[in-house]
C-alpha cells in the first residue's frame, strides 16, 4: 500500500516537541493575522453591504417606509425603462472605447518614456501629472475647455485658419524625415531606428522653421473662416451615430487622466524584457516593427491583460466625472449605470427608489464579472 500525504505528515509529527507545534502554528496562522484587517473590512463594509443591497433589490424600499418584499419585480421592470437601457448602452460604449484607446495610448506612451534620452525623467513626471490631480478639479477644468467659447473650439478655429501652414509643416516634416533617415542610414553601420531622436529633432525643427518663415513673410494666405461654435456639453447630438457628444467629451477626459497610470505598468513590463531577445532579433535582421510585433507585444501580454482588466472595471463603474458634469448636460447624454444608481437613490423629485437602484447595482456588478471572466477565458499566457 502507498502512503498518503496525511500518513506522511502524521509520521513526521510523532517526534515533535512543544516548540515544533508552536512554530508550526505560528507559520500557518501568521498570514491570516496580517490579512485580518483587510478581511475584516472586506466582510463588514463590502460583504454586509452586498448582502444588504441584494435584499433591497428584492423590495420597494424608499429610505423612509418599511421595505416590502416584491421578489424579482425590480429586475423585470428595470429592463422596461428607457433610461436604464440608455444607461446600459452608454456604459458599454464608454467602457469599450475608453479601455481600447487608453490601452493603445498607454503602450505608445510607455514606449516613448522607455527611450534613453536626456531629461526623460522630467518628461515621465510631466506625463504622470494628470493621474495625480484630483478628478473633480480636472473635470471642472474640462468643463471650461469644452464651453462654446472655450479653448477646444478656439483651437479648431485656429487650425481652420492656418490649415495651409499645417499642411506645409506636415509635408516638410515627412520630406526631411525621409532625407535625414536615408543619410544616417548610409553614413552609419547598422540599422537606424524609425524613432531615432536625431531624425525626429532635425525634421521637426526644419519643418517648424519653414512654417514660421512662411508666416512671417505672409507667403501663404490665412483662411477666412467663421469661429467654430460646437456645442459639446448642453446637447443631445450624437457623434458617429452612437456616442452622445457630452459623453464623448467625458471620454476624452477619462482617457487623458488614465493613460499615464496604465503607461507606468507598461513601462515596468518593458524594462523587464530581456535585452538578449532584441539582440538576437537584430542578428537575424529583424526590423524595429518586427521586434515590436514579435517580442514586445507577446512579452507584455500579462501586462496588457492587467491593463485591460483594470480599464474595464474602472470604466464600467465610472461615476465622479459624470456626476460633476451633472446638470450641465442632458441626463440621457451622460447617464451611465453608476450614475443611474445615484439618481434613483438621490432623486431630484425627493422620492428615492432604492430597490430599483440596488437592482441596477447588482446588474452592474454582474456585468463587470462577465467582462473579467471573458477576458480571462480568452487570455493566452
Amino acid at each position: 500500500m502507498f502512503a498518503t500525504k496525511k500518513d506522511v505528515k502524521s509520521e513526521r509529527r510523532k517526534g515533535w516537541k512543544w516548540e515544533d507545534y508552536k512554530s508550526f502554528f505560528i507559520e500557518k496562522t501568521a498570514p491570516y493575522v496580517f490579512l485580518a484587517p483587510f478581511l475584516f473590512s472586506l466582510i463588514v463594509f463590502f460583504g454586509y453591504a452586498a448582502v444588504r443591497t441584494f435584499y433591497y433589490s428584492l423590495t420597494n424600499y424608499n429610505l423612509f417606509d418599511k421595505p416590502d418584499f416584491i421578489g424579482l419585480a425590480n429586475y423585470i421592470n428595470i429592463f422596461k425603462q428607457s433610461t436604464f437601457l440608455l444607461a446600459l448602452r452608454n456604459t458599454i460604449v464608454f467602457s469599450f472605447v475608453v479601455t481600447v484607446v487608453q490601452t493603445i495610448g498607454a503602450l505608445l506612451l510607455a514606449l516613448l518614456m522607455n527611450q534613453k534620452i536626456k531629461g526623460i525623467r522630467f518628461f515621465r513626471t510631466i506625463y504622470y501629472m494628470p493621474s495625480v490631480t484630483a478628478s473633480v478639479v480636472i473635470t471642472l477644468i474640462f468643463l471650461w475647455l469644452f464651453q462654446r467659447q472655450g479653448l477646444i473650439n478656439y483651437l479648431f478655429t485656429f487650425v481652420k485658419q492656418y490649415v495651409n501652414y499645417f499642411i506645409v509643416f506636415l509635408g516638410a516634416f515627412l520630406f526631411l524625415y525621409f532625407i535625414v533617415y536615408l543619410w544616417l542610414r548610409g553614413k552609419e553601420e547598422g540599422e537606424i531606428s524609425y524613432g531615432d531622436s536625431r531624425v525626429l529633432v532635425v525634421s521637426f525643427t526644419g519643418a517648424l522653421l519653414l512654417a514660421i518663415i512662411l508666416a512671417y513673410f505672409k507667403i501663404l494666405p490665412i483662411a477666412e473662416t467663421s469661429p467654430v461654435d460646437i456645442i459639446w456639453i448642453n446637447t443631445r447630438e450624437l457623434l458617429f451615430g452612437f456616442i452622445p457628444r457630452p459623453l464623448f467629451a467625458i471620454m476624452c477626459l477619462n482617457i487623458w487622466t488614465t493613460i499615464p497610470t496604465m503607461s507606468i505598468l507598461y513601462l515596468a513590463g518593458l524594462q523587464d524584457i530581456p535585452a538578449e531577445l532584441y539582440e538576437a532579433a537584430e542578428v537575424d535582421g529583424a526590423t524595429s516593427f518586427q521586434k515590436f510585433l514579435y517580442i514586445t507585444v507577446p512579452q507584455l501580454s500579462r501586462v496588457t491583460f492587467l491593463v485591460m482588466t483594470l480599464g474595464f472595471i474602472g470604466t464600467l463603474q465610472m461615476f465622479d466625472q459624470v456626476a460633476v458634469v451633472g446638470n450641465s448636460a442632458p441626463l440621457e447624454s451622460i447617464i451611465t449605470l453608476a450614475y443611474y444608481v445615484y439618481t434613483n437613490v438621490f432623486s431630484s423629485s425627493g422620492i428615492a427608489n432604492v430597490g430599483l437602484a440596488a437592482a441596477a447595482a447588482f446588474i452592474l456588478g454582474f456585468l463587470t464579472l462577465i467582462v473579467v471572466f471573458f477576458q480571462k477565458k480568452f487570455y493566452k499566457d
